[in-house]
């Protein structure tokens, strides 16, 4: 009996060789902060950023931005919102399809990693697993600053995120 609440209890806790996949691409990152994105009042997905030593923001170094996700959404609306979001920020978006080949439809639970790689290279894990990795010119900040840019479309959500 004694062996099997052992075995149970060692199941329930995470194995300390195992890296996150924040760790994984970026070593050394710690959430910085977090907040909840609404749409009418519904929350759509909490948000966490990621930066080295839980550093503030810096543009000039790598950083990841984690969405969960809390209703579901199509793939269609999740690239449409993306493209359409860099678009209005003015920045310029990869074509439709290199963001359809990284982005399925979600679920409630469902969550995206988008890690940057200098600026011009970002890497999107879906559910801890590699989505794509997409590369052109000022990437990193164009689709960033979605979340944590200057112009955001919630100044609250983005200043909860940047801790």
């Amino acid at each position: 009996m004694r062996k099997l609440l052992l075995t149970l209890c060692l199941l329930a806790v995470p194995a300390a060789g195992f890296a996150s996949p924040v760790q994984s691409l970026l070593p050394g990152a710690e959430q910085r902060g977090a907040a909840t994105f609404r749409f009418l009042g519904s929350p759509v997905y909490q948000a966490r950023l990621f930066t080295r030593g839980a550093a503030p923001l810096d543009w000039s170094q790598d950083f990841g931005i984690e969405l969960t996700y809390q209703r579901r959404l199509s793939q269609k609306d999740l690239v449409e919102s993306t493209l359409r979001e860099m678009r209005r920020l003015g920045h310029p978006a990869p074509a439709r399809a290199r963001f359809e080949a990284c982005f399925q439809a979600v679920s409630p639970g469902d969550r995206y990693l988008a890690v940057s790689q200098g600026p011009d290279r970002v890497t999107f894990l879906r559910n801890g697993r590699t989505a794509c990795t997409l590369s052109q010119p000022g990437i990193k900040r164009g689709f960033m600053s979605i979340f944590v840019g200057a112009n955001t479309r919630s100044a609250r959500f983005t200043r909860a995120l940047l801790g």
